[in-house]
């Protein structure tokens, strides 16, 4: 599969995961959901091809929407992927995979959700909510 290759674990090592990116590119995700789970933005792969994931018996899912599925250790805590309900789109904390790559930060979405409080200096595209579900709904 064409695509970077990274892998880590959660913070107890009970989880350990492989993915394939398609770029070696991140975004943030400003949603009030995204700021409550990881106490901030979320900064995470977004073009991932492929998941490996082993220790998976550690592995909650908790149903967070309608459409999306959060997964995290249940020994340690750490948050280990977003994924939407249908298809295979997985969003994936770029701190678990991170190995010093030198990451494209490129993509901001919720935009129109994000607090005052803070501003990436980034370039990046932003999208509002409304455009984030829009992308989905045609693809």
């Amino acid at each position: 599969m064409e695509g970077m290759t990274a892998r880590g674990s959660c913070l107890c090592g009970a989880v350990q995961l492989g993915v394939v990116a398609r770029k070696q590119n991140l975004g943030a995700c400003h949603c009030s959901m995204c700021r409550t789970w990881s106490g901030g933005p979320m900064l995470a792969l977004e073009s991932v091809s492929e998941v490996e994931m082993e220790g998976e018996d550690n592995i909650t899912v908790y149903s967070s929407s309608e459409w999306a599925e959060r997964g995290f250790c249940q020994r340690c805590g750490t948050h280990l992927f977003y994924r939407l309900k249908t298809g295979d789109h997985y969003a994936i904390p770029v701190g678990l995979v991170d190995g010093g790559e030198a990451w494209t930060f490129d993509t901001q979405i919720f935009i129109d959700q994000k607090p005052d409080y803070y501003t990436f200096a980034n370039e990046t595209h932003d999208m509002t909510g409304q455009e984030v579900f829009d992308a989905y709904q045609g693809s």
